[in-house]
């Protein structure tokens, strides 16, 4: 994306009378991919790109097309749009590759070459150096949320125990970060990417988000709490919890106690009678009417839980909060959140959609008539 900026393949262009800020042509970037030897062919600059677009990093400007096409067609990185979707495990990553450019690039950095039991181990530290190196350079304010953000990297899979043993603790226990932040990546390495396992069997990928199958019998996580999940469900209304609920984390054998507010634990059978398929909705004549829905939330969120895919539906709303209040009713199909098509999304994108947007949601439901 920035060797785009730079080579002004990304900007502004006019297109029937109306401005589309920070695009790039879709032919034009399949010619770049091969002239900087990023694609041998047009075939697969094109699956990369289409490897992209299913990883929400690029669409189309109208969202017209949820496939890329090799043609004169506009595209933005959605990084410059503002509707890059930024979950929690992004967030942590980001995090993540922060800390460790940082680190780096210091003289004496706490990362050294150890080791332990005869085995030497790149980008160690000890557990209590990390705390320490993190209240001394202003990036947490006490020696818990330390703690906490490194159980936070290694439940991620960005650190590690050097042999796998044990959780994050302030402690003169040996970590080492699990991803090569700087090791260089080709894009056509993204179209070897069968499944996150492969990737995160790779101790260099910065593809790798979270460790897969911890070793059967370690039961030295089963005591971690997840009080910043709790905090962070705790601090939303019921939308957010459309991506919370049902992820298990790989680090516990069995799955932690998540507590809900007592209307977010609505049943997960859909509240639909049938299953209802876009071209249905769309097909003309059919019992369905458009409605624009303008939600301002309030301190905890908007009070609605988005269920499904292709097309989502709304599976719950609180009786009191304001979705209920701008006219939000279980079993409606969202078209639209603040004007971006999402018939074609699953429920968590369009929850994240809704997390990193502004607080007044915009959005357009179809309803059956009745």
């Amino acid at each position: 994306r920035l060797r785009l900026h730079d080579g002004k393949l990304i900007k502004d262009r006019r297109y029937h009378l109306r401005t589309y800020p920070n695009c790039f042509v879709a032919k034009e970037l399949t010619d770049w991919l091969i002239d900087h030897k990023e694609a041998p062919d047009r075939e697969t600059g094109i699956r990369l790109m289409q490897k992209l677009m299913d990883h929400y990093i690029i669409h189309h400007v109208c969202d017209e097309h949820s496939d890329y096409k090799d043609a004169k067609l506009l595209y933005r990185f959605r990084k410059d749009d503002g509707t890059f979707p930024l979950s929690k495990d992004i967030k942590v990553f980001m995090r993540g590759q922060s800390l460790y450019e940082k680190l780096v690039s210091v003289e004496e950095s706490i990362l050294k070459v150890r080791e332990e039991n005869s085995v030497k181990y790149q980008r160690t530290f000890l557990g209590c150096e990390m705390v320490d190196w993190l209240l001394q350079e202003g990036e947490v304010e006490n020696r818990t949320e330390a703690v906490e953000l490194g159980r936070a990297l290694l439940e991620h899979g960005i650190i590690q125990h050097v042999s796998n043993r044990h959780h994050f603790f302030d402690s003169d226990v040996l970590y080492q970060f699990w991803i090569n932040f700087r090791r260089r990546r080709r894009l056509t390495e993204l179209l070897n990417e069968n499944s996150s396992r492969a990737l995160s069997e790779s101790p260099d990928s910065p593809f790798c988000l979270r460790k897969l199958n911890p070793e059967p019998g370690n039961t030295s996580f089963l005591s971690v709490q997840t009080n910043k999940e709790i905090k962070v469900v705790s601090a939303v209304r019921r939308s957010s919890i459309t991506s919370l609920a049902g992820n298990s984390n790989p680090y516990f054998s069995t799955a932690p106690t998540l507590v809900f507010p007592p209307v977010a634990e609505c049943n997960p059978k859909s509240v639909l009678k049938r299953p209802v398929t876009t071209e249905e909705l769309l097909s003309p004549g059919a019992p369905y009417v458009k409605k624009t829905l303008t939600i301002v939330g309030d301190a905890v969120g908007w009070g609605f839980v988005v269920r499904g895919g292709r097309p989502c539906h709304i599976q719950a709303v609180d009786p009191g909060g304001p979705a209920a209040a701008a006219g939000m009713k279980v079993c409606q199909f969202v078209f639209s959140v603040n004007g971006v098509y999402v018939l074609h999304l699953d429920y968590q994108t369009i929850s994240s959609l809704i997390m990193t947007g502004p607080r007044t949601l915009v959005m357009e439901v179809m309803e059956a008539i009745e």
